[in-house]
């Protein structure tokens, strides 16, 4: 299939461009400038330069597409882009296709959520769960919302949202690896809240699934149902490395001055399932940050190499 990926050089899109490529798919990426061309060009992807804030950008790409998967997000009046490229990509799905060579099924829209929508979870949350999204990501219901909406005979619509994701260098936890390594690591609150994890090659196994799958829409989670707490995470971690961190415990208060919504966030309980996207045969590699710390970390030390 021929396919349009936002995002294709963040955390998520790099691991979801590879496995796409992999698949054989001929993968379009968004990207901002020449040298992120480059490097997606040298994945085996097709790069067009442009940004979310201009639609005319890509839009003559975009609809030459079978399939739509974003997975940006531009911190700089972020919210309101993810909603303007929703609709671009929505546009552009429902007109004609401009080529005879092209999948004979709907075309599809993948949207890139968060588990942080649930808000706490006092008991295992599946994808039927309702909504309860801390203030750092309350935006992103309604975009789901519109998203959700819009499935029908003319395009298939899914939301994925995935846990925290961990692999590679960046994200949260390679936040925490940076911290531990530096020989101080700050925990928000006590630390014995759980964490919806799951790693980047994991995830974008689950979004290559939704897109083959042409019965596949609606909500699906991502996580790999490991059901750790910080502590159980950052314990592992210290245990491979030359020298301990200490580890303090930011109270929440503290935390919010600091790092904004976000703290709340990371502060979060959650115990999530994932029914749907195992329905589908997804069936994570990985089910445990802290049984795989030592594998993690060399991953983390090899990205900053």
């Amino acid at each position: 299939m021929r396919i349009f990926l936002t995002g294709a050089t963040g955390h998520i899109g790099s691991a979801v461009l590879d496995t796409l490529v992999r698949a054989g798919h001929q993968v379009t990426a968004l990207v901002r400038d020449n040298e992120k061309a480059a490097r997606v060009a040298r994945k085996g992807a097709h790069p067009v330069v442009g940004t979310l804030a201009d639609p005319e950008s890509y839009r003559p790409a975009a609809d030459a597409q079978d399939g739509y998967i974003h997975t940006a997000f531009d911190g700089a009046n972020g919210a309101a882009l993810d909603r303007l490229t929703i609709d671009t990509l929505l546009a552009a799905a429902r007109r004609p296709r401009t080529t005879a060579r092209s999948h004979p099924s709907p075309r599809f829209l993948i949207y890139t959520s968060a588990v942080w929508v649930l808000g706490r979870t006092s008991e295992p949350a599946d994808e039927s769960a309702r909504v309860n999204p801390t203030g750092f990501v309350e935006w992103r219901t309604p975009h789901e919302d519109v998203v959700l909406a819009a499935d029908g005979p003319q395009v298939r619509t899914a939301v994925v949202r995935p846990g925290i994701v961990y692999g590679g260098g960046a994200g949260l936890m390679g936040d925490v690896f940076k911290m531990a390594t530096n020989g101080l690591v700050r925990v928000v609150g006590d630390g014995n809240n759980h964490w919806a994890m799951v790693y980047d090659r994991d995830l974008a196994e689950l979004y290559a699934r939704i897109a083959a799958h042409d019965e596949a829409s609606g909500v699906f989670h991502a996580n790999d149902e490991g059901d750790e707490t910080v502590n159980d995470i950052v314990a592992a971690v210290t245990t491979h490395l030359p020298h301990r961190p200490d580890v303090r415990n930011v109270p929440i208060d503290e935390a919010r001055s600091k790092m904004g919504p976000i703290a709340d966030a990371m502060a979060l309980d959650q115990v999530v399932r994932s029914e749907r996207s195992r329905a589908l045969g997804w069936n994570p590699s990985l089910h445990s940050v802290a049984g795989n710390a030592a594998r993690l970390l060399e991953e983390w030390r090899a990205s900053r190499a």
